[in-house]
């Protein structure tokens, strides 16, 4: 597997990197992962990990294009290329950018290589606003055309990407598999924990609506934050589990601006295994994202947990999410503050919403139908 992201990290591409090699594993194979120099090590039977060496000046690297990760690729390209000379692989799954890499990998090694593809990385300059230059924009459309092309099969996350590989290549061999693992982080904690998590953020008999996730731009926080300064009700308080210590603070000087600080509790990154914790405590989960064309992990483990959801109405979203199991609003701040007057005045509603997103999780996005589908991908691989 070669992962070029901080490995590990809680953010999208990771976790779902985590959960891809937690499942081969499961499933009986092995797997050598060349991945940065940043991140968690993961103890797992099975799993080694190689990651290349430091480089001075570079300790973290944020999501989507950057400088940092040009450098760091090219250095996963390098291990990687040193690993094949080293050891035959049956398989080379390759990740994002990574998928190229693998391309390249399999003419000259005779291997199969298959393109794990988490998003379109032409759309990435738009959503991340890295660049508008038409020259790049064309550039990285040319390089994602031979990835697929090149490689024997696609893994996608969701719906929307499948469009994508359709008008590179129809015929490609594809296979959508979710990340709906993620869902395990919404199981409930005990009542004791919960109460006692509450009682430490001092929320007590607070109406709490639960963000959680990245900082990034496209995520629409400054839409959260209007829509909770429409709010008048007091007792609303929102809660922010994620982001880097510098965008919170560019976080709390906005919630100043808009007079909410009171009412908005920043917790920084949590750990996987306190998810569900947060999760328990809150009784709306939100996601107000703006831009962006694949489903959030988020909202697997928001499904999981039971709880209404108010979510904007954006294909991001409406891939997974419909109005029988969460309430769905325009991307602005009026329409997105009435979603959650909405269910705050309706716990009727509140609870029906809930029981549905857990229904759907259950008979939709289970682990059972992660491992069987990543199954179907692998005997679709071994009969090649």
């Amino acid at each position: 597997m070669i992962a070029p992201q901080p490995f590990f990290q809680p953010r999208g591409t990771p976790f779902s990197e985590f959960y891809r090699i937690r499942a081969l594993l499961e499933l009986g194979h092995t797997v050598d992962l060349v991945t940065y120099p940043i991140g968690e090590d993961v103890d797992m039977e099975g799993l080694t990990i190689y990651r290349t060496f430091s480089v001075p000046g570079i300790r973290s690297v944020d999501i989507g294009p950057s400088f940092s990760k040009i450098v760091l690729d090219i250095l996963v390209f390098v291990s990687s290329f040193s690993r094949l000379l080293k050891r035959r692989y049956d398989l080379l799954d390759c990740h994002e950018e990574a998928g190229l890499f693998g391309v390249i990998f399999s003419k000259i090694f005779n291997t199969v290589s298959v393109y794990d593809m988490h998003s379109s990385l032409p759309e990435q300059l738009e959503n991340f606003n890295y660049t508008r230059s038409k020259i790049i924009r064309y550039f990285f459309d040319v390089l994602e055309q031979l990835t697929i092309r090149g490689s024997a099969a696609v893994i996608y996350i969701c719906p929307y990407l499948k469009e994508v590989i359709d008008r590179v290549d129809s015929k490609k061999p594809s296979f959508l598999i979710e990340n709906s693992p993620l869902a395990e982080s919404g199981i409930i904690e005990g009542q004791a924990e919960v109460e006692q998590l509450r009682e430490k953020l001092d929320l007590d008999k607070a109406f709490i609506l639960l963000y959680t996730g990245t900082f990034e731009a496209y995520q629409g926080l400054d839409l959260l934050f209007n829509a909770l300064a429409r709010i008048p009700e007091p007792n609303i308080r929102l809660l922010m589990v994620g982001g880097n210590p510098k965008q919170i603070e560019e976080s709390k000087r906005e919630v100043a601006k808009l007079g909410v600080s009171e009412r908005v509790i920043f917790v920084g990154s949590r750990p996987p295994e306190e998810m569900s914790l947060y999760l328990s405590l809150s009784h709306v989960l939100v996601s107000p994202r703006l831009r962006g064309k694949n489903t959030p992990l988020k909202v697997y483990s928001y499904l999981h947990a039971g709880k209404p959801i108010v979510a904007t109405r954006i294909l991001t979203h409406t891939q997974v999410l419909d109005e029988n199991i969460a309430v769905l609003t325009d991307p602005d701040p009026k329409a997105f503050s009435s979603g959650v007057m909405r269910i705050f005045n309706n716990p009727s509603l509140a609870q029906t919403l809930g029981k549905a997103a857990r229904h759907r999780s259950d008979t939709a996005y289970s682990y059972k139908m992660y491992l069987e589908r990543t199954k179907e991908f692998l005997n679709f691989i071994l009969a090649k």
